[in-house]
Order: C-alpha cells, then sequence, then structure tokens
C-alpha cells in the first residue's frame, strides 16, 4: 500500500517526563501550539480531539498507544478539509528517549494511508514550528510567537 510520511527530530533540554507532561497537558499545549490543544483521558481506545481556539474539533480520533513518558501513538482524521478529510485517519507517534543528561530526543512520525497526501504536506509545514515552540518553551519558558 503506498503511504505517506512525515518524520521529525528535536532534541529538548528537558527531562522526558517533563516534555511528555507538555505533549499531553491542553493548557500547555495551547502555550506552545498557537491556541490549539490536544483532548483525550488519555488510555489506549480513549478518544482523542484537537481543539482549535474557538473550541471547534479541528482533528479527532482515538489514542493507539499510551506508554508515558516514552510513547504516545494517536489516529487522526482532520475535520476541516474535505479533501485531507476524505484521505481517511492518519497516525501520528511522538517516540521520546533520554539523549544525555537532562535532554530528551523527541521524534514525530506522522503516516498517512495515501500516497502524495494532502495532509502530511500540511502537518510537514505545521509540526517544525509546533514542536521548535514546545522546545523554546522548555528550555526557555517562552513559546515562539
Amino acid at each position: 500500500m503506498a503511504e505517506s510520511q512525515f518524520l521529525y527530530v528535536a532534541y529538548i533540554r528537558a527531562p522526558a517526563e517533563k516534555v511528555w507532561a507538555a505533549l499531553a497537558d491542553p493548557e500547555q499545549n495551547k502555550l506552545f501550539w498557537g491556541g490549539f490543544h490536544q483532548e483525550s483521558v488519555w488510555r489506549v481506545g480513549a478518544d482523542y480531539a484537537i481543539r482549535g481556539p474557538d473550541g471547534r474539533t479541528r482533528d479527532s480520533g482515538e489514542v493507539l498507544e499510551f506508554d508515558p513518558p516514552r510513547r504516545l501513538a494517536v489516529s487522526w482524521l482532520h475535520r476541516v478539509d474535505e479533501a485531507m478529510r476524505a484521505e481517511g485517519h492518519s497516525i501520528a507517534t511522538f517516540d521520546l528517549e533520554g539523549a544525555g543528561e537532562g535532554v530528551t530526543k523527541l521524534t514525530l512520525t506522522h503516516t498517512a494511508p495515501v500516497a502524495a497526501s494532502k495532509l502530511i504536506g500540511a502537518v510537514a509545514s505545521g509540526w517544525p514550528m509546533i514542536l521548535s515552540s514546545l522546545k523554546s518553551l522548555l528550555e526557555t519558558g517562552a513559546a515562539l510567537g
């Protein structure tokens, strides 16, 4: 089967537990994700959603893997753009591992089940900014603009 994939690696000067907490906490999400946030009860099989600053659901899915502070995977169905929605569910996976004293290697892999995915094209420009903002927030106390 053809698929599209986006891979991003960031090294963050913070312990994995702190990176994990920022990823899972809606209030911290809002700081580094431009007002957007993830919502879930964070257990395998639970509903998952990304809500915009206006409270509308932009993406939804299910928690596929939940292994704090090492691995989080969610299915992801875009709800706003019809062409992206028509591609079906993609999977976003966050892997965290130690990379030296007080440093966490965060690897994000976002995969869609279609070649030349419009969603993967969109997240390829969004994820670097979001994760760079997360890095800035955890290292300096201030997210990117």
